[in-house]
């Protein structure tokens, strides 16, 4: 037979194979009109009572459109919100430009995230708008309450329309690792996967920790490869982390 033959009989052999095209997903989450909570809801009136401990007010209260969780939306005098303590940190830059845009357009529209903490709320994503606001001389701000604690260290997987740079991502990462550490110290850190992204943040903010001008994405890439989430406690893991680190900066 022909070379020729030959490579046309392979040819016919050959079988397309087509990937099935995910669908969306089956409906969730209540309908419409049942969203509304009643504020007599157990949930509802334990965050009813932190927000009147504030001297806040509640506005409105409902279930979230994706699995039916209460959330209660208020607003909060703004010194009883502060931005979580492992929370990138405030660029001065971003924060007068977002009071600007605030101030040209009248209105103070976005709503932070607050989950109730010892001395009043915390905020996981709301540093730059509280630091907005307060510039502004606003005497309160409107919030979106949350019963649910572990929030304040999986907000950061939702941050994907605003992405941060990798230095700040990195040292929120390993801030958010040492704070659940101290609250869940037999926790292990392969349990925070979601929370945390990626373990190579782990590594490289232990490393910017320590130098805060480290050259992080000439490591990110290789990291991303070989580092993997540990089977091991946080606080074990974070002292391995910091090892790691060490050898990257030598």
């Amino acid at each position: 037979m022909s070379p020729a033959k030959k490579t046309a009989t392979k040819k016919a052999t050959t079988r397309k194979t087509t990937r099935r095209k995910r669908g969306p997903a089956e409906p969730r989450g209540p309908e419409a009109r049942e969203a509304a909570l009643d504020r007599g809801d157990e949930h509802v009136t334990a965050l009813t009572e932190r927000v009147e401990k504030a001297k806040g007010s509640v506005l409105a209260a409902y279930r979230d459109p994706y699995a039916g969780l209460p959330l209660v939306l208020a607003s909060l005098p703004i010194a009883s919100v502060e931005a979580t303590p492992f929370q990138r940190d405030l660029s001065r830059t971003h924060a007068d430009r977002l009071a600007v845009a605030i101030g040209a357009s009248g209105l103070f529209l976005d709503p932070v995230i607050a989950i109730p903490s010892a001395d009043g709320f915390w905020s996981p994503n709301g540093r730059h708008r509280l630091a907005a606001a307060r510039q502004l001389g606003l005497r309160a701000i409107t919030a979106l309450l949350t019963d649910d604690p572990a929030l304040a260290y999986r907000i950061l997987a939702l941050n994907t329309e605003k992405a941060h740079n990798l230095r700040d991502r990195a040292l929120e990462v390993i801030r958010m690792a040492r704070s659940l550490a101290k609250e869940s110290p037999r926790s292990k850190e392969s349990e925070h996967a979601t929370s945390f992204e990626s373990p190579a943040f782990l590594t490289l903010g232990a490393a910017y920790e320590k130098r805060d001008r480290f050259a992080g994405s000439s490591y990110n890439s290789m990291l991303r490869r070989v580092d993997r989430f540990m089977d091991t406690s946080l606080p074990a893991a974070l002292r391995q982390r910091e090892q790691w680190a060490v050898r990257l900066m030598d």
